[in-house]
């Protein structure tokens, strides 16, 4: 293992580096982090809680990536899978809106959220630094050349040397300069037995039957209509090079106060969207809800994404991107931006779309208090995946179904295998969008530490929590930024452990990592919330007749007390509680389920008294892309040990009743 010998950070916070000469000392730190993504801001915050060093890089001025820059709209898949500083981030955003927990809010409270992390931790902050090149010696990345403009605005470089290396971009650009093995595309069905990689041609997001593709309808010599590709469409199962669409995650309002209107774009060209106007001819839309996925956020604003056949994603517009440089990618961007605006323009105001339509595009409008610093437009472009690590473990569909599950899991994913459409092509002589996956029905599933390290032989102290090893339809279900955040924080822990141990990164003892993460959550040594789950049999104890329904609820499991009945039906949690204190105590309901009782009665015992508690079916709303929502039961003095319990009573209840979890969370946090 590399000894680099560790001198003074000399760096302003929140500011560039200046250079003095024209080859300058490098920067020394324990851990550097490039891409100041969801990802890399809690690898950084972990890191620093560690007691390491840390610099952490970003070519662009944005912070918090995808979750600060429109996706408010969280996809969190199952909530068990969710952990750590990852679901500490969501409880931090919930306290800015006076809520335990939010997975649904504004860009700008997320990106408030993530500088506190980087603020309360001294995190050094190096923005618009552009990685140039990597040294690597004898398998160990040695030293980082990054460019930046400095505060005379001339193009300067920096070197930065570390012990350890995070790759939190999304694009994967250290780890490729790193000589790491990867890839990007589709693999056939046959490379890792996955049925649904590869070529896909399916029904969802799909145009219907008859819509012609060509300039002059029936004319093939007129030419295609923009966005429509002459790609040979091979069969189902396929490989290729292509990617899921990009596109952006669009922050809106319709507050009056607040609204920009929106404008006809520089570049603007109606031609694009004519391909809209003939799926309206052929399948009328009631209202923008068919073209525009309109997420509600908090204060009047929104998350729009794709939806349909012809939306936001610019699909096939993305090929080259992920090995593209930093000028190439602007490029794209501004495409991306030019085409997402002006369909935002043309739907309010070309007269060929409906008018019903238009008038309700014309009620919204760019937030003023939203990307002050970028024309009120988010700086991020979703880019769902670019390069992919291959590493000595590829995460696949087997793994995402539960026929193949690892035992050096560091973090989980719960989300649907989906990946949007790749291409739109010509297929009997009618437009067709191919690529859209959505496959789900299975439970959280563990991801492999294996799967973030590269193999020992191509580099050792590197670490790829986003870019990780993955085919492209099992990455389509791990790639979620609460699932990033969770991989992160993992990452920063092995890295420490690594440095501590002056071990390489394959080297890390794993089970010693699993132990950190569960004892150590929020990396700061504070007390561990308890969870009990239904399916956790030594701490739950079940009376009466109760039925198990899979792959619901929190967890792989819920228990459902279906029919009312008189006779004695109870679940009892006993959760082992290492300290004592005050602990709020919240209970896991899906207020969605079939014929919910309209209250469920719950009892605590504190290891002395009995309490009952009443919670109301009309009182709980759930927010986001969840099923159901904690709820608090009441703040409670425990003991240490396992003589509190909490249960859930179903006796005369006039519906059905759910026993999933509960949650027990020191005060105070």
């Amino acid at each position: 293992m590399i000894n680099l010998r560790k001198l003074p950070l000399i760096v302003l916070f929140f500011s560039v580096f200046t250079a003095h000469s024209q080859n300058p000392r490098p920067v020394q730190v324990d851990v550097c982090i490039y891409g100041a993504t969801s990802a890399g801001v809690i690898a950084a915050y972990t890191a620093k809680k560690m007691h390491q060093s840390v610099l952490l890089v970003d070519p662009g001025k944005h912070v918090g990536g995808l979750t600060s820059g429109g996706l408010g709209f969280t996809d969190i898949g199952n909530k068990y899978a969710v952990s750590g500083l990852g679901l500490d981030f969501y409880r931090k955003v919930g306290k800015k809106y006076g809520k335990f927990e939010s997975w649904t809010f504004e860009p700008h409270v997320a990106r408030e959220v993530f500088m506190q992390y980087i603020k309360s931790a001294k995190v050094d902050l190096a923005l618009g630094h552009t990685l140039l090149s990597v040294r690597s010696e004898f398998g160990y990345i040695k030293e980082l050349e990054l460019n930046y403009i400095n505060e005379e605005g001339q193009l300067t470089t920096k070197r930065v040397e570390a012990k350890m290396f995070i790759d939190c971009s999304y694009e994967g650009d250290l780890m490729a300069k790193s000589g790491v093995s990867f890839t990007v595309g589709r693999e056939s069905n046959s490379w890792y037995n996955e049925p649904i990689n590869g070529v896909q041609l399916r029904d969802k997001h799909q145009f219907p039957d008859g819509i012609d593709p060509y300039k002059v309808p029936g004319d093939a010599k007129s030419g295609l209509l923009w966005g429509v590709s002459d790609n040979i469409l091979y069969p189902n199962g396929s490989a290729d090079t292509k990617l899921q669409a990009y596109n952006y995650r669009i922050c809106l309002t319709d507050a009056p106060a607040n609204r920009i209107d929106i404008t006809r774009p520089e570049g603007y060209d109606s031609t694009m969207y004519e391909l809209l106007l003939r799926l309206l001819q052929k399948k009328p839309a009631a209202n923008l809800g068919a073209i525009l996925k309109i997420d509600h956020m908090p204060n009047h604003k929104t998350d729009i994404n794709n939806n349909g056949p012809f939306s936001t994603d610019m699909i096939g517009m993305n090929i080259g991107y992920p090995e593209g440089d930093q000028e190439k990618r602007k490029k794209f961007r501004q495409q991306h931006e030019l085409y997402t605006k002006g369909l935002l323009y043309f739907l309010g105001h070309d007269p060929r779309v409906p008018e019903h339509l238009r008038k309700e595009m014309l009620t919204w409008g760019y937030p003023k208090d939203e990307y002050t610093d970028n024309n009120n437009w988010t700086p991020q472009l979703y880019v769902r995946e670019a390069r992919r690590m291959i590493s000595a473990y590829v995460m696949t569909q087997a793994n995402c179904i539960g026929k193949e599950v690892v035992t050096d899991g560091i973090g989980m994913a719960a989300y649907t295998m989906d990946s949007h459409n790749a291409q739109r092509v010509v297929v009997n002589r009618m437009v067709k969008n191919e690529g859209d996956v959505q496959e789900g029905g299975f439970g959280p599933y563990p991801i492999s530490y294996r799967s973030i390290v590269p193999r020992a032989k191509e580099c050792k102290n590197l670490l790829v929590p986003v870019c990780l090893s993955a085919s492209h339809i099992a990455y389509g279900s791990i790639r979620m930024e609460p699932v990033f955040m969770v991989l992160a924080q993992a990452a920063a822990t092995a890295a420490s452990m690594a440095i501590q141990t002056k071990a390489d990164v394959q080297e890390v003892n794993v089970q010693q990592l699993q132990q950190a993460l569960k004892t150590n959550p929020l990396a700061d040594g504070s007390v561990a919330e308890i969870v009990v789950d239904n399916a956790n049999t030594e701490q739950v104890q079940i009376k009466g007749n109760w039925a198990t329904k899979e792959r619901m609820g929190y967890g792989p499991s819920v228990l459902t007390a279906d029919a009312p009945s008189a006779e004695e039906r109870s679940v009892q949690y006993k959760p082992v509680i290492v300290k004592e204190g005050q602990y709020n105590i919240y209970t896991y309901v899906l207020p969605g389920y079939d014929k919910l009782a309209s209250q469920t009665l719950i009892t605590v015992f504190d290891g002395a008294k009995e309490a009952k508690v009443s919670l109301k079916k009309d009182d709980i709303k759930v927010q986001g892309q969840t099923s159901g929502e904690w709820v608090l039961v009441g703040k409670y003095k425990l003991p240490a040990g396992s003589n509190a319990h909490v249960t859930i009573q179903a006796a005369n209840a006039d519906g059905a009743i759910v026993a999933d979890a509960i949650l027990l969370v020191p005060d105070g946090k």
